[in-house]
């Protein structure tokens, strides 16, 4: 089922999202083109984008998590037909903490857009400022709210047997608390989608394969702080260039 959801999230995002932008001719070829006006119904739009980019994104790193769940689940509950309903629910929670990333998302990308600082890419048009968001990823690699949410995120098992909660609404808020880990580990990585443009599925796949392999590799600590550093130095470096 994990498989499927991931599989659905990562086509729907292929076949450009259901964005459905129109193309302009710009001398060098049709380029996708934003919508001048934001209406209600393209804001939804996005907001579902985001959505379907951070499930797309983030249930790959947290299939580890789900397994040991459902294993808890088949010790800690009398009926085992209810093991996969409390991981789903479990799942669920999670998800909820990155709906609510994706609607503050959405609003940061209405308000850049308004600000006509984002190009037809979904990606920032200010070199400057991809500049100065790199360098703030890879400053936050190296900062001890990285490191204890990274930690809770490669090795969640003594969270869970300690601060599991009982009950239906229980492995949905269990999922959320562990979500918010998980967002405090990743939301500077999935403010790079600006600076790559959110419209590329190929630099959306690098920075989900990056945060799947410092979850999961037994080096993704160090991963994770070399990481920072070239995105910092990447940062710098253009940041050099456009002064």
């Amino acid at each position: 089922m994990l498989a499927t959801v991931v599989a659905a999230a990562w086509a729907y995002l292929w076949i450009g999202a259901g964005v459905g932008m129109k193309t302009m001719d710009m001398g060098g070829g049709q380029i996708p083109a934003m919508p001048s006006v934001w209406s209600p119904a393209y804001a939804l739009l996005i907001l579902v984008m985001w959505i379907v980019m951070m499930a797309a994104m983030m249930l790959p790193s947290a299939a580890p998590t789900l397994l040991l769940v459902t294993a808890l689940a088949w010790d800690r509950l009398a009926d085992s037909h209810l093991v996969p309903t409390t991981t789903i629910l479990f799942a669920l929670g999670y998800l909820l903490v990155w709906c609510g990333f994706s609607l503050a998302a959405t609003v940061l990308q209405w308000s850049l857009d308004e600000a006509r600082l984002l190009s037809e890419r979904m990606a920032f048009g200010n070199a400057i400022l991809a500049s100065a968001v790199l360098m703030a990823a890879g400053v936050y690699q190296w900062t001890p709210l990285k490191d204890t949410c990274l930690r809770h995120c490669r090795s969640p098992t003594q969270f869970l047997v300690s601060r599991w909660c009982r009950g239906t609404a229980g492995a949905v808020w269990t999922g959320v608390r562990h979500g918010l880990f998980c967002l405090g580990c990743c939301w500077m990585l999935m403010a790079l989608l600006f600076v790559g443009g959110m419209m590329s599925i190929a630099w959306v796949g690098a920075i989900a394969l990056f945060v799947l392999l410092e979850k999961t590799l037994p080096s993704g600590d160090r991963m994770s702080r070399l990481g920072g550093l070239l995105l910092f130095i990447w940062g710098a470096l253009s940041l050099v260039q456009t002064i």
